[in-house]
């Protein structure tokens, strides 16, 4: 499946309907890793003719029931021709505004997702196949100041539950030596900021 994945920077590029049916023509899902504006990520998701699935970022505290229109996969799971997806919106906890959470309060997140995730682990082999977030998990490709560290509770999401790929935003990659796309045991970790095009295999043993 062809998925577009976007995060944190608005593109100018991408607010042209030519630019976006030119270049990523055959789109079959928008997916938003957060810090978007709400009629950004609706315009790309219509021009293609996609559905739109999204975790809020740390910044994105004018979303509305029904804005963005599509699908909030925080603490959710959701599957859509054949791919399973979940999602955890927000960053580290800085300033006390809304999307942002403790390392504590992230595991409790992580943790209230096990019975479905261990189910499918058992069936599948995974518990997702994408876990998108806006956050990075501790210690990889995330940065040492606390709005951008890392949740140490990802790393459990990845060692208990075998998503075959973690998406996340949040992290300036300007600096191209900056490492972007890691592989944690059977995980893929990738920062799409701010667009990454995606080509995910729908696995047979899907269910």
């Amino acid at each position: 499946m062809k998925i577009l994945a976007v995060s944190d920077i608005v593109l100018p590029q991408m607010e042209t309907s030519s630019y976006l049916q030119r270049t990523y023509d055959g789109i079959e899902m928008v997916i938003s890793c957060g810090d978007m504006p709400a009629p950004y990520i609706e315009y790309i998701a219509s021009v293609l003719s996609a559905p739109l699935f999204f975790v809020r970022g740390n910044h994105d505290m004018n979303y509305a029931d029904g804005f963005p229109g599509g699908e909030n996969l925080h603490l959710k799971t959701v599957r859509y021709r054949g791919l399973w997806l979940a999602g955890l919106e927000g960053s580290m906890m800085y300033n006390g505004q809304p999307c942002q959470y403790t390392d504590t309060q992230m595991a409790q997140m992580v943790i209230g997702m096990a019975p479905g995730m261990l189910w499918r682990r058992r069936r599948n082999g995974y518990g997702v196949d994408i876990l998108v977030t806006h956050s990075p998990p501790l210690g990889i490709h995330d940065a040492e100041d606390k709005p951008h560290r890392g949740f140490r509770a990802m790393r459990w999401a990845i060692q208990w539950y075998r998503p075959r790929f973690l998406i996340h935003g949040h992290i300036d990659v300007n600096d191209r030596r900056k490492t972007i796309e890691t592989q944690v045991g059977a995980t893929t970790v990738l920062n799409i900021n701010p667009v990454k095009l995606l080509t995910v295999e729908v696995a047979k043993s899907a269910r």
